[in-house]
Protein backbone atom coordinates (compact mmCIF):
# COMPACT_ATOMS: atom_id res chain seq x y z
CA UNK A 1 0.00 0.00 0.00
CA UNK A 2 1.47 3.39 -1.11
CA UNK A 3 0.97 7.09 0.24
CA UNK A 4 -0.41 9.01 -2.61
CA UNK A 5 -0.39 12.49 -3.36
CA UNK A 6 -3.53 14.18 -2.75
CA UNK A 7 -5.02 16.76 -5.56
CA UNK A 8 -3.80 20.22 -6.01
CA UNK A 9 -7.04 21.51 -5.81
CA UNK A 10 -7.57 21.17 -1.70
CA UNK A 11 -9.38 23.67 0.17
CA UNK A 12 -6.08 25.25 1.24
CA UNK A 13 -6.42 28.79 2.93
CA UNK A 14 -4.79 32.05 2.39
CA UNK A 15 -6.27 34.85 4.88
CA UNK A 16 -6.66 38.24 3.18
CA UNK A 17 -5.92 40.95 6.48
CA UNK A 18 -9.05 42.68 7.52
CA UNK A 19 -9.57 46.08 8.63
CA UNK A 20 -12.16 44.69 10.95
CA UNK A 21 -12.27 41.87 13.04
CA UNK A 22 -14.72 38.86 11.94
CA UNK A 23 -18.09 38.60 13.77
CA UNK A 24 -19.40 35.72 12.67
CA UNK A 25 -21.08 33.53 15.80
CA UNK A 26 -18.77 30.90 14.86
CA UNK A 27 -15.78 32.72 15.81
CA UNK A 28 -15.67 31.46 19.53
CA UNK A 29 -15.85 27.86 18.16
CA UNK A 30 -13.25 25.79 16.47
CA UNK A 31 -15.89 24.53 13.83
CA UNK A 32 -14.35 26.78 11.08
CA UNK A 33 -10.96 24.88 12.00
CA UNK A 34 -11.80 21.85 10.30
CA UNK A 35 -11.08 22.89 6.90
CA UNK A 36 -8.06 24.80 7.34
CA UNK A 37 -4.63 23.48 6.89
CA UNK A 38 -2.59 22.44 9.99
CA UNK A 39 -5.08 23.23 12.47
CA UNK A 40 -7.32 20.41 10.67
CA UNK A 41 -4.32 18.05 11.52
CA UNK A 42 -6.29 17.10 15.21
CA UNK A 43 -9.40 17.95 15.82
CA UNK A 44 -9.45 19.35 19.51
CA UNK A 45 -12.82 21.63 20.48
CA UNK A 46 -11.02 23.17 23.05
CA UNK A 47 -10.30 25.94 20.24
CA UNK A 48 -11.51 29.07 17.67
CA UNK A 49 -11.11 30.01 14.64
CA UNK A 50 -8.01 30.62 13.64
CA UNK A 51 -9.05 32.97 10.40
CA UNK A 52 -10.36 35.13 12.81
CA UNK A 53 -7.37 34.98 14.78
CA UNK A 54 -5.25 35.94 12.13
CA UNK A 55 -7.63 38.64 11.11
CA UNK A 56 -6.88 39.97 14.88
CA UNK A 57 -3.10 39.49 14.65
CA UNK A 58 -2.97 41.41 11.10
CA UNK A 59 -5.28 44.15 12.94
CA UNK A 60 -3.06 44.37 15.84
CA UNK A 61 0.02 43.92 13.71
CA UNK A 62 -0.66 47.13 11.88
CA UNK A 63 -1.07 49.24 14.72
CA UNK A 64 2.97 47.79 15.71
CA UNK A 65 2.27 45.03 17.59
CA UNK A 66 5.12 42.23 16.99
CA UNK A 67 5.05 39.64 20.00
CA UNK A 68 1.70 37.54 19.92
CA UNK A 69 1.54 35.13 23.32
CA UNK A 70 -1.06 32.31 24.05
CA UNK A 71 -0.82 31.02 27.72
CA UNK A 72 -3.49 28.30 27.06
CA UNK A 73 -2.25 27.37 23.73
CA UNK A 74 -4.01 24.23 23.37
CA UNK A 75 -3.05 22.54 19.89
CA UNK A 76 -1.72 25.77 18.49
CA UNK A 77 -4.84 27.81 16.77
CA UNK A 78 -2.84 30.96 17.62
CA UNK A 79 0.59 30.86 17.46
CA UNK A 80 0.26 29.14 14.35
CA UNK A 81 -1.01 32.42 12.83
CA UNK A 82 0.85 34.55 14.68
CA UNK A 83 3.87 32.99 13.04
CA UNK A 84 2.19 33.28 9.64
CA UNK A 85 1.62 36.68 10.03
CA UNK A 86 4.96 37.20 11.08
CA UNK A 87 5.10 37.89 14.86
CA UNK A 88 7.24 36.11 17.23
CA UNK A 89 4.95 33.79 18.82
CA UNK A 90 4.74 31.61 22.04
CA UNK A 91 2.81 29.36 23.18
CA UNK A 92 1.97 27.55 26.86
CA UNK A 93 0.03 24.78 27.23
CA UNK A 94 0.16 22.08 30.84
CA UNK A 95 -1.69 19.41 29.29
CA UNK A 96 1.23 17.47 28.05
CA UNK A 97 -0.50 15.60 25.23
CA UNK A 98 -1.79 18.60 23.88
CA UNK A 99 1.59 20.43 23.91
CA UNK A 100 3.06 17.56 22.40
CA UNK A 101 0.25 17.48 19.62
CA UNK A 102 0.72 21.72 19.14
CA UNK A 103 4.61 21.06 19.12
CA UNK A 104 4.22 18.34 16.20
CA UNK A 105 2.44 20.69 13.89
CA UNK A 106 4.65 23.32 14.37
CA UNK A 107 7.01 20.88 12.34
CA UNK A 108 5.33 21.87 9.28
CA UNK A 109 8.36 23.98 8.17
CA UNK A 110 10.05 20.57 7.71
CA UNK A 111 10.75 18.34 4.32
CA UNK A 112 7.55 16.98 2.89
CA UNK A 113 9.48 14.31 1.08
CA UNK A 114 11.50 13.36 4.23
CA UNK A 115 8.12 13.11 6.18
CA UNK A 116 6.39 10.86 3.50
CA UNK A 117 9.06 8.48 3.06
CA UNK A 118 8.97 8.04 7.06
CA UNK A 119 5.74 7.40 7.19
CA UNK A 120 6.11 4.81 4.17
CA UNK A 121 8.37 3.03 6.40
CA UNK A 122 6.35 2.84 9.54
CA UNK A 123 3.05 1.63 7.01
CA UNK A 124 4.87 -1.01 5.20
CA UNK A 125 6.27 -2.55 8.51
CA UNK A 126 2.51 -2.45 9.97
CA UNK A 127 1.59 -4.28 6.84
CA UNK A 128 3.85 -6.64 7.67
CA UNK A 129 3.12 -6.77 11.21
CA UNK A 130 -0.16 -7.11 11.70
CA UNK A 131 -0.99 -10.68 11.36
CA UNK A 132 0.79 -11.43 13.97
CA UNK A 133 0.03 -8.44 16.69
CA UNK A 134 -1.73 -9.51 19.79
CA UNK A 135 -4.85 -7.89 20.75
CA UNK A 136 -6.24 -9.90 24.06
CA UNK A 137 -4.24 -8.08 26.69
CA UNK A 138 -5.10 -4.55 25.28
CA UNK A 139 -6.62 -1.94 28.24
CA UNK A 140 -10.21 -2.06 28.57
CA UNK A 141 -11.20 1.30 26.41
CA UNK A 142 -9.63 0.51 23.32
CA UNK A 143 -11.10 -2.61 23.31
CA UNK A 144 -14.62 -0.65 23.64
CA UNK A 145 -13.89 1.08 20.68
CA UNK A 146 -12.03 -1.06 18.03
CA UNK A 147 -12.98 -4.12 16.75
CA UNK A 148 -10.08 -6.74 17.01
CA UNK A 149 -8.83 -6.41 13.35
CA UNK A 150 -9.15 -2.43 13.42
CA UNK A 151 -7.11 -2.28 16.71
CA UNK A 152 -5.27 -5.15 15.31
CA UNK A 153 -4.00 -2.45 12.30
CA UNK A 154 -3.82 -0.05 15.21
CA UNK A 155 -1.49 -1.31 17.08
CA UNK A 156 0.40 -2.64 14.14
CA UNK A 157 0.66 0.78 13.33
CA UNK A 158 2.05 2.20 16.56
CA UNK A 159 4.38 -0.87 16.68
CA UNK A 160 5.94 0.07 13.15
CA UNK A 161 6.02 3.79 14.11
CA UNK A 162 8.16 2.79 18.25
CA UNK A 163 10.73 0.62 15.79
CA UNK A 164 11.40 3.43 13.83
CA UNK A 165 11.34 6.47 15.79
CA UNK A 166 13.69 9.05 16.04
CA UNK A 167 14.20 12.83 17.29
CA UNK A 168 13.34 14.21 14.09
CA UNK A 169 10.12 16.06 12.32
CA UNK A 170 9.28 13.09 10.12
CA UNK A 171 8.95 11.51 13.28
CA UNK A 172 6.76 13.75 14.91
CA UNK A 173 4.21 14.11 12.34
CA UNK A 174 3.83 10.52 11.87
CA UNK A 175 2.94 9.95 15.72
CA UNK A 176 1.03 12.38 15.12
CA UNK A 177 -0.42 11.34 12.06
CA UNK A 178 -1.12 7.93 13.76
CA UNK A 179 -2.91 9.88 16.95
CA UNK A 180 -5.15 11.94 14.11
CA UNK A 181 -6.15 9.18 12.58
CA UNK A 182 -7.81 7.08 15.46
CA UNK A 183 -11.36 8.27 15.96
CA UNK A 184 -12.06 7.90 12.26
CA UNK A 185 -11.29 4.09 12.55
CA UNK A 186 -13.86 3.24 15.67
CA UNK A 187 -17.06 2.51 14.51
CA UNK A 188 -18.64 3.52 18.56
CA UNK A 189 -19.14 7.61 19.35
CA UNK A 190 -15.84 9.04 19.55
CA UNK A 191 -16.56 12.06 17.94
CA UNK A 192 -14.28 15.32 19.29
CA UNK A 193 -16.05 17.50 21.09
CA UNK A 194 -17.31 14.48 23.66
CA UNK A 195 -15.87 11.81 25.51
CA UNK A 196 -15.70 8.52 24.35
CA UNK A 197 -18.92 6.83 24.38
CA UNK A 198 -18.39 3.10 23.89
CA UNK A 199 -22.47 2.32 23.73
CA UNK A 200 -22.80 4.93 20.79
CA UNK A 201 -22.34 4.15 17.60
CA UNK A 202 -21.59 5.85 14.26
CA UNK A 203 -22.50 5.00 10.43
CA UNK A 204 -18.99 4.96 9.44
CA UNK A 205 -15.72 4.14 10.01
CA UNK A 206 -12.46 4.09 8.10
CA UNK A 207 -9.79 1.11 7.95
CA UNK A 208 -6.61 1.96 9.74
CA UNK A 209 -3.94 1.80 7.18
CA UNK A 210 -6.31 3.81 5.12
CA UNK A 211 -6.59 6.64 7.44
CA UNK A 212 -2.91 6.68 8.29
CA UNK A 213 -2.07 7.02 4.67
CA UNK A 214 -4.62 9.71 4.13
CA UNK A 215 -3.47 11.72 7.05
CA UNK A 216 0.25 11.73 5.75
CA UNK A 217 -1.11 12.77 2.59
CA UNK A 218 -3.06 15.60 3.91
CA UNK A 219 0.11 17.11 6.25
CA UNK A 220 2.23 16.95 3.33
CA UNK A 221 0.29 18.57 1.00
CA UNK A 222 -0.16 21.04 3.49
CA UNK A 223 3.17 21.49 4.23
CA UNK A 224 4.06 22.08 0.33
CA UNK A 225 1.14 24.30 0.34
CA UNK A 226 2.09 26.23 3.60
CA UNK A 227 5.49 26.64 2.88
CA UNK A 228 5.31 28.42 -0.10
CA UNK A 229 3.54 31.17 1.76
CA UNK A 230 5.33 34.43 3.67
CA UNK A 231 6.54 33.45 7.39
CA UNK A 232 7.72 34.76 10.16
CA UNK A 233 9.88 33.35 12.79
CA UNK A 234 8.94 29.89 13.95
CA UNK A 235 6.70 29.72 16.67
CA UNK A 236 7.33 28.26 19.96
CA UNK A 237 5.38 26.08 22.29
CA UNK A 238 6.44 25.53 25.71
CA UNK A 239 4.62 22.95 28.20
CA UNK A 240 4.03 25.48 31.32
CA UNK A 241 1.59 26.73 33.54
CA UNK A 242 0.21 29.57 32.37
CA UNK A 243 -0.55 30.25 36.41
CA UNK A 244 3.01 30.93 36.38
CA UNK A 245 4.44 32.25 32.87
CA UNK A 246 7.61 31.15 33.79
CA UNK A 247 9.59 31.01 30.79
CA UNK A 248 8.03 34.68 29.70
CA UNK A 249 10.36 37.53 30.35
CA UNK A 250 8.61 40.57 31.98
CA UNK A 251 6.98 42.94 29.17
CA UNK A 252 7.38 40.50 26.29
CA UNK A 253 4.18 40.26 24.67
CA UNK A 254 2.31 43.21 23.40
CA UNK A 255 -0.58 40.99 22.07
CA UNK A 256 -2.45 38.21 23.72
CA UNK A 257 -5.40 35.86 22.25
CA UNK A 258 -6.40 32.44 24.11
CA UNK A 259 -9.11 30.85 25.22
CA UNK A 260 -8.50 29.35 28.91
CA UNK A 261 -10.66 26.52 30.34
CA UNK A 262 -14.40 27.16 30.68
CA UNK A 263 -15.62 26.68 34.35
CA UNK A 264 -18.13 24.37 33.20
CA UNK A 265 -17.12 21.00 34.74
CA UNK A 266 -15.28 19.69 31.30
CA UNK A 267 -12.50 17.45 32.06
CA UNK A 268 -9.93 18.89 29.81
CA UNK A 269 -7.84 15.81 31.03
CA UNK A 270 -10.22 12.93 29.66
CA UNK A 271 -10.47 14.44 26.51
CA UNK A 272 -7.67 12.76 25.35
CA UNK A 273 -8.10 9.97 27.35
CA UNK A 274 -8.36 7.51 23.67
CA UNK A 275 -5.22 8.95 22.53
CA UNK A 276 -2.93 8.53 25.50
CA UNK A 277 -4.69 5.03 26.54
CA UNK A 278 -3.55 4.10 22.62
CA UNK A 279 -0.05 6.04 22.85
CA UNK A 280 0.52 3.91 26.17
CA UNK A 281 0.96 6.79 28.55
CA UNK A 282 -2.06 5.93 31.01
CA UNK A 283 -3.70 2.43 31.41
CA UNK A 284 -7.28 3.87 32.46
CA UNK A 285 -9.04 7.22 33.67
CA UNK A 286 -7.77 7.20 37.51
CA UNK A 287 -4.40 7.67 35.74
CA UNK A 288 -5.38 11.08 34.29
CA UNK A 289 -4.62 12.57 37.91
CA UNK A 290 -1.29 12.40 38.09
CA UNK A 291 -0.54 12.22 34.37
CA UNK A 292 -2.81 15.67 33.46
CA UNK A 293 -5.40 17.17 35.81
CA UNK A 294 -2.37 18.62 38.62
CA UNK A 295 -1.07 20.37 35.74
CA UNK A 296 -4.48 22.15 34.73
CA UNK A 297 -6.66 25.23 36.19
CA UNK A 298 -8.86 23.72 38.06
CA UNK A 299 -12.16 24.04 36.20
CA UNK A 300 -13.70 20.66 36.72
CA UNK A 301 -15.38 18.89 40.33
CA UNK A 302 -12.65 15.71 39.67
CA UNK A 303 -9.49 18.31 40.11
CA UNK A 304 -10.82 19.47 42.98
CA UNK A 305 -12.02 16.20 44.76
CA UNK A 306 -9.37 16.11 47.37
CA UNK A 307 -9.39 19.45 48.63
CA UNK A 308 -13.38 20.42 49.13
CA UNK A 309 -12.64 20.71 52.63
CA UNK A 310 -9.81 23.77 52.00
CA UNK A 311 -13.00 25.85 50.11
CA UNK A 312 -13.80 28.55 52.78
CA UNK A 313 -9.64 28.68 52.95
CA UNK A 314 -9.45 29.25 48.72
CA UNK A 315 -12.14 31.96 49.40
CA UNK A 316 -10.33 33.55 51.96
CA UNK A 317 -7.08 34.09 50.09
CA UNK A 318 -6.06 37.51 49.40
CA UNK A 319 -6.35 36.83 45.02
CA UNK A 320 -10.04 36.61 45.65
CA UNK A 321 -10.56 39.96 47.92
CA UNK A 322 -12.02 42.18 44.63
CA UNK A 323 -15.15 39.50 43.81
CA UNK A 324 -14.80 37.99 47.37
CA UNK A 325 -18.73 39.12 47.99
CA UNK A 326 -20.15 38.02 45.15
CA UNK A 327 -17.95 34.50 44.76
CA UNK A 328 -18.65 33.90 48.25
CA UNK A 329 -22.78 34.05 48.08
CA UNK A 330 -22.21 32.08 44.37
CA UNK A 331 -20.21 29.09 46.67
CA UNK A 332 -21.98 28.64 49.20
CA UNK A 333 -25.58 28.27 47.11
CA UNK A 334 -23.75 25.97 45.00
CA UNK A 335 -23.15 23.73 48.39
CA UNK A 336 -26.28 24.05 50.03
CA UNK A 337 -27.97 22.44 46.24
CA UNK A 338 -24.98 20.09 46.36
CA UNK A 339 -26.87 18.03 49.03
CA UNK A 340 -29.91 18.08 46.58
CA UNK A 341 -28.81 16.24 43.76
CA UNK A 342 -27.36 12.56 43.86
CA UNK A 343 -24.38 13.17 42.28
CA UNK A 344 -23.37 15.62 45.30
CA UNK A 345 -20.68 17.47 42.69
CA UNK A 346 -17.93 19.75 44.66
CA UNK A 347 -19.05 22.85 42.19
CA UNK A 348 -18.58 24.97 45.54
CA UNK A 349 -15.21 24.10 45.51
CA UNK A 350 -14.78 24.02 41.83
CA UNK A 351 -15.92 27.76 41.57
CA UNK A 352 -13.34 29.06 44.58
CA UNK A 353 -10.42 27.21 43.08
CA UNK A 354 -10.63 28.21 39.30
CA UNK A 355 -11.20 31.99 40.35
CA UNK A 356 -7.92 31.57 42.70
CA UNK A 357 -6.16 29.64 39.56
CA UNK A 358 -7.33 32.57 37.16
CA UNK A 359 -6.78 35.39 39.41
CA UNK A 360 -3.02 33.92 39.65
CA UNK A 361 -3.28 33.80 35.74
CA UNK A 362 -3.59 37.30 35.76
CA UNK A 363 -1.17 38.56 37.90
CA UNK A 364 1.61 36.57 36.16
CA UNK A 365 0.39 37.84 32.85
CA UNK A 366 0.36 41.13 33.98
CA UNK A 367 3.73 40.60 34.94
CA UNK A 368 4.53 39.02 31.44
CA UNK A 369 2.38 41.64 28.99
CA UNK A 370 3.84 45.31 27.97
CA UNK A 371 2.55 48.60 29.41
CA UNK A 372 0.22 48.86 26.51
CA UNK A 373 -1.09 45.09 25.40
CA UNK A 374 -4.02 43.75 24.10
CA UNK A 375 -5.83 40.71 25.67
CA UNK A 376 -8.22 39.21 24.51
CA UNK A 377 -10.08 35.59 26.29
CA UNK A 378 -12.53 33.59 24.55
CA UNK A 379 -14.88 32.48 27.39
CA UNK A 380 -17.87 31.59 28.25
CA UNK A 381 -19.92 31.69 31.94
CA UNK A 382 -21.83 28.90 33.97
CA UNK A 383 -24.28 27.80 35.88
CA UNK A 384 -23.51 24.60 37.89
CA UNK A 385 -26.71 23.54 39.17
CA UNK A 386 -28.60 26.21 37.78
CA UNK A 387 -26.54 28.74 39.74
CA UNK A 388 -24.90 31.55 37.44
CA UNK A 389 -21.43 32.22 37.68
CA UNK A 390 -20.53 35.95 35.78
CA UNK A 391 -17.41 34.41 34.16
CA UNK A 392 -16.66 37.58 32.05
CA UNK A 393 -17.31 39.79 34.91
CA UNK A 394 -15.40 38.36 37.62
CA UNK A 395 -12.46 37.32 35.26
CA UNK A 396 -12.89 41.41 34.39
CA UNK A 397 -12.79 42.45 38.08
CA UNK A 398 -9.54 39.86 38.78
CA UNK A 399 -7.98 41.48 35.60
CA UNK A 400 -8.15 44.99 36.58
CA UNK A 401 -6.85 44.21 40.71
CA UNK A 402 -3.70 42.13 38.76
CA UNK A 403 -2.88 46.04 36.95
CA UNK A 404 -5.04 46.00 33.87
CA UNK A 405 -6.60 49.31 32.85
CA UNK A 406 -10.09 48.04 31.68
CA UNK A 407 -12.17 45.75 29.81
CA UNK A 408 -14.80 45.09 27.95
CA UNK A 409 -17.18 42.04 26.84
CA UNK A 410 -18.48 41.20 23.45
CA UNK A 411 -20.95 38.35 23.27
CA UNK A 412 -20.51 36.33 20.29
CA UNK A 413 -23.53 33.60 20.80
CA UNK A 414 -26.12 32.69 23.34
CA UNK A 415 -25.80 29.14 24.83
CA UNK A 416 -28.10 26.15 26.55
CA UNK A 417 -31.00 27.17 24.85
CA UNK A 418 -31.46 24.77 22.18
CA UNK A 419 -31.63 21.34 23.99
CA UNK A 420 -34.71 20.99 25.81
CA UNK A 421 -33.04 18.24 27.97
CA UNK A 422 -30.58 20.60 30.34
CA UNK A 423 -30.38 19.98 34.00
CA UNK A 424 -30.96 23.99 34.46
CA UNK A 425 -32.78 26.40 31.78
CA UNK A 426 -29.85 29.18 33.10
CA UNK A 427 -28.90 31.16 29.35
CA UNK A 428 -25.69 31.38 28.88
CA UNK A 429 -23.43 33.38 26.30
CA UNK A 430 -20.24 32.82 25.11
CA UNK A 431 -17.68 35.83 23.50
CA UNK A 432 -14.49 37.24 23.80
CA UNK A 433 -13.20 39.66 27.14
CA UNK A 434 -10.75 42.42 25.91
CA UNK A 435 -8.77 43.83 28.42
CA UNK A 436 -6.30 46.91 27.51
CA UNK A 437 -2.98 47.14 29.51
Amino acid sequence: MRIAALPRQLDLYEVTPADEPQRSNTTSTFADNLSLPIHRWFKYSAGFSATWVRQIIEQEKAKGRRTVLDPFAGSGTTIIEGEAAGLCSVGLEAHPFVARIARAKLNWRSNAVTFREFAQRVLDRAIAASPKIPVEDSPKLLNQCFPPEVLRRLLALRAGWSALQEDTPASELSWLALMASLRECSPVGTAQWQYVLPNKSKARSVDPFTAFANKVALFAADMEKRQGLPSGPQAQILQEDARDCESIEDGWADLVITSPPYANNYDYADATRLEMTFAGEINGWGDLQESVRKFLVRSCSQHVAPITSQTLEILDAPLLVPIRDEIVEVCRKLAIERELHGGKKNYHTMIAAYFSDMSRMWMSLRRVTSPGAKVCFVIGDSAPYGVYVPVDQWLGTLALAAGFRSFDFEKTRDRNIKWKNRKHRVPLHEGRLWIEG
